[in-house]
């Protein structure tokens, strides 16, 4: 009977007919398996590439080199090409052996008792009664192949015991027909166990890979979503200063054209920067890129990025207090307080409104966390009289924080204004 069974890759496949449902090891199955084995073991061989035409060649073989020989076995009164009969019901059906295992031993075992009844002699083509158990043993379940293997011994016990005395055997020579009997079966009984153990590794090997490819598509997320958030803090900061600079220039232009062309000289550096930060990001996405391989921003940078600030109008102080210590700030902890000081000053450019008069950025640092406060008297982004939207920027700082094991708290000043207040750990947390 045929039914249908869902591999490990997420598809099914046909399972062959045997004829018999305890059959669970099918053709497909084991040779599968014995394909996984020729493959873990890093060759494959032209019998592997044709089983088909080497079994040809053996049913072939014995049924060549049995002609000759069964033409003595056969008694007197029986018609002469019996045993070309006999031999042919011996060998032709090993041939569909892989596809029908216990079908082809129960027409070869039938064969066999037809020919004891029949008084012909034991032929050389007999031993394809050893392969058909053998046969069954690789591919069967063990009881179904014990069976077979009980059934021929007890036809090689019908066969060759009452002519015992005339053919000159002795009970040590039966035993030794009935020990290769007993080989043969353990022999399949040991190629099917390693088959499907070579399977099980297969499988295994194969859900490794699916593993590994869902960790590299979370990964290959995880990436986007880190590009999309540098990105985002390179834009938005870059864009507040061009516009604030710009506004700058524009009003002075008339009345005070050196003070316009500083500013907009600001806004070129501004816009130079912006171009560097995003071919470095973008360069992580192609191999080559110049830029790709650039180092990040960082605390020491935040000099220039407060300077920046002044520039385009904003009065902001910066202090650094505090010893780094001997040990060296992790690349993403010294990444992650640069875009927090980054993205509060342009909420601060943004939000704080034409008032604030006072921002304060602060930085920290204590053996095993950096503390960074940024705190301004103007509106903050919560502010009903601020129609401005805050934006995504208070969302992706919270994230780098939290990403690194820290905590960040962000509102409104009890005396007016707003504060960012971030504690990132660079120790094992981070």
């Amino acid at each position: 009977m045929s039914t249908r069974s869902t591999d490990t890759s997420g598809g099914s496949r046909p399972v062959t007919s045997v004829g018999m449902d305890e059959l669970t090891p099918r053709e497909d199955r084991s040779e599968a398996a014995r394909s996984a084995g020729a493959q873990l073991n890093g060759r494959t061989n032209w019998f592997q590439q044709h089983p088909r035409v080497v079994d040809l060649v053996v049913v072939l073989a014995v049924f060549a080199y049995n002609l000759p020989i069964q033409l003595g076995s056969v008694p007197d009164g029986l018609w002469p090409g019996t045993g070309i009969v006999l031999s042919a019901g011996l060998c032709a059906p090993y041939l569909m052996r892989r596809r029908y295992p216990l079908a082809v031993f129960a027409v070869i075992q039938l064969v066999a008792f037809m020919q004891v009844l029949l008084g012909v002699e034991l032929l050389v083509a007999d031993a394809l009664l050893l392969l058909a158990v053998y046969n069954l043993a690789v591919r069967a379940r063990w009881y179904v192949s014990a069976g077979a293997a009980l059934v021929l011994i007890d036809w090689l016990l019908v066969a060759v015991v009452p002519t015992m005395e005339r053919d000159h055997l002795s009970i040590g020579d039966v035993g030794v027909l009935v020990a290769v009997i007993v080989w043969a079966w353990t022999w399949g009984r040991l190629v099917q166990t390693r088959r499907n153990y070579v399977g099980s590794l297969r499988e295994r090997a194969e859900q490794l890979e699916r593993e590994k490819a869902a960790e590299a598509a979370v990964a290959a997320s995880t990436e986007r979503t880190r590009i999309a958030r540098e990105i985002h803090d390179i834009v938005s900061h870059s864009l507040s200063v061009v516009v604030v600079m710009s506004d700058g220039a524009a009003r002075t232009v008339d009345t005070a054209p050196e003070e316009a062309k500083t500013a907009m000289e600001g806004v070129r550096e501004a816009g130079r920067t912006a171009l560097a930060d995003m071919r470095r990001m973008l360069g992580v996405l192609r191999d080559g890129e110049p830029g790709s391989h650039a180092p990040q921003p960082g605390i020491a940078q935040l000099e220039s990025l407060v300077a920046d600030s002044v520039s385009a109008g904003l009065p902001v102080s910066f202090s650094v207090d505090g010893e780094p210590g001997l040990v060296k700030i992790p690349e993403s902890v010294d990444l992650t307080v640069f875009r927090i000081v980054q993205e509060a000053l342009t909420n601060v450019r943004r939000h704080a409104g034409p008032d604030v008069t006072r921002v304060d950025v602060q930085i920290h640092h204590r053996p095993d966390a950096i503390d960074v406060s940024i705190t301004d008297d103007g509106h903050g982004p919560a502010d009903p009289g601020n129609a401005a939207s805050p934006g995504h920027g208070l969302v992706g700082m919270r994230e780098r924080v939290a990403a690194h094991g820290g905590t960040l708290r962000t509102g409104a000043r009890p005396r007016g204004g707003f504060e960012v207040v971030a504690t990132v750990p660079k120790g094992a947390q981070a």
